[in-house]
């Protein structure tokens, strides 16, 4: 377990060094968040880990070193939990799907029935990453099959697809629409609505209080407004 050392002691990394694993989709909020715990707490130094929520716990669950989880859903937090590396999480943000398409939306993609046109090239999530799982139950809602062309290890690999034009269209978080700034053009469709994502946030197995601070910030009403402002929905 990590302790603080005596004032004055120059041999204390782990007091003033935090490693934060973090779902991709959290990629511009956190690291706003980063920037503003270290103007917070002088002298400390947040590195992030981001990626595919799945991946990180199993980073997690195979030893690599973290202060703090934040997953993109209760199942994949649940892995480090049932593992007893995690201590109790809490719901932070929601996050919700919308149809990415490129800004002039060359196929013509209106809604979640035109994704399942031949003719129209899909990019998903894979299915046991958070934003694929999302996408399989909001299409199951619909009652709709979609044969993507490509299947993504995280959100932003995902996104990227049609940031460059090799997909016309991809299931993405709202969020993510957002922080393309433009480059994507987001189309909300109804059954969204039921596949909302849980966020949830937990300190790791002898975390410094370092991580319990991180995620007092996130929980608090200025990580809240940072988190809404990118089109996270409170829970």
């Amino acid at each position: 377990m990590f302790v603080l050392a005596a004032c004055g002691s120059s041999s204390a990394p782990a007091e003033t060094e935090l490693t934060v694993f973090a779902a991709a989709s959290l990629t511009g909020t956190f690291t706003e968040l980063g920037k503003r715990f270290e103007a917070a707490n002088p002298g400390t130094k947040v590195t992030f880990n981001f990626g595919s929520s799945a991946t990180l716990a199993q980073q997690i669950t195979q030893g690599a070193p973290a202060g703090v989880f934040a997953a993109a859903s209760p199942a994949t937090m649940k892995t480090v939990a049932d593992a007893g590396l995690a201590g109790t999480p809490t719901v932070f943000v929601k996050n919700k799907l919308e149809i990415a398409v490129p800004p002039d939306n060359p196929a013509k993609v209106e809604n979640l029935k035109d994704l399942t046109d031949p003719e129209v090239k899909v990019a998903l999530c894979a299915e046991q990453v958070p934003c694929g799982a999302a996408a399989v139950k909001a299409l199951d809602a619909a009652g709709l099959k979609v044969t993507p062309v490509t299947l993504e290890q995280d959100v932003k690999a995902t996104l990227t697809k049609v940031e460059l034009g090799e997909v016309d269209a991809a299931l993405v978080y709202r969020t993510d629409v957002i922080a393309s700034a433009g480059k994507v053009t987001g189309i909300p469709f109804p059954e969204a609505d039921q596949a909302v994502n849980d966020y949830p946030i937990a300190t790791l197995k002898d975390a410094s209080p370092l991580a319990r601070r991180f995620v007092d910030l996130v929980l608090s009403k200025q990580g809240e407004d940072v988190l809404t402002k990118a089109g996270f929905e409170a829970p």
